[in-house]
């Protein structure tokens, strides 16, 4: 899985940037929110990443934020809604407006996102009911560290540990932790509950 890409900005062309990284081109995909905030081409950039793999293709879609990565893969699991439709959500709304409308279910806000009907919206709206914003919250609300935060939450996921579980285990821990200690301190509660 290719987590983070950091290089030289060559090309932007809604919605794809193509970035360099070491005389390779990466063609990536992302967000409008993503878009409006990239450099001017020829600047540095980082962006989280998000590989899909298909048979006839891999497809690699580019985050500036952690929060709109974990958003990204929260929508990717609601049924209905693949990898176009879920960087049309994130271009139309911020992930804290998108929490926001999950958290009060408010269908309108979601049905105002091009290629969002009311039913696809009611469905979002019902599968991430919980996990939504338990994931994303984390991610754009905690202390010190949001990147080890989630990259804890991402471990621990990994682990077979469920959203709630990994949430509650990262909240317990010191906010200085580092990732390989979160993960190893979150491991220990875990076990304990």
């Amino acid at each position: 899985m290719i987590g983070r890409i950091t290089g030289v900005l060559a090309e932007k062309q809604p919605p794809h940037v193509l970035v360099d990284v070491g005389g390779i081109g990466y063609e990536i995909d992302v967000p409008m929110s993503t878009f409006y905030n990239l450099p001017a081409s020829g600047e540095r950039i980082t962006l989280y990443t998000h590989l899909t793999i298909r048979e006839d293709a891999h497809l690699l879609y580019g985050f500036g934020t952690e929060a709109e990565r974990q958003a990204f893969r929260q929508l990717l699991k609601v049924s209905g809604i693949g990898a176009k439709t879920a960087l049309s959500v994130l271009s139309g709304m911020s992930v804290t407006d998108l929490a926001n409308a999950i958290a009060a279910q408010e269908t309108g806000r979601i049905t105002k996102v091009p290629g969002i009907g009311k039913k696809t919206a009611e469905r979002l709206l019902l599968e991430l009911r919980d996990k939504f914003s338990a994931a994303v919250a984390t991610v754009t609300t905690t202390g010190a560290a949001p990147s080890s935060e989630a990259d804890i939450l991402n471990a621990l996921n990994a682990l077979g540990y469920n959203d709630k579980e990994a949430l509650w285990a990262v909240k317990q821990l010191p906010a200085e932790a580092s990732v390989s200690d979160g993960i190893r301190q979150a491991l220990k509660l875990l076990s304990k509950s």
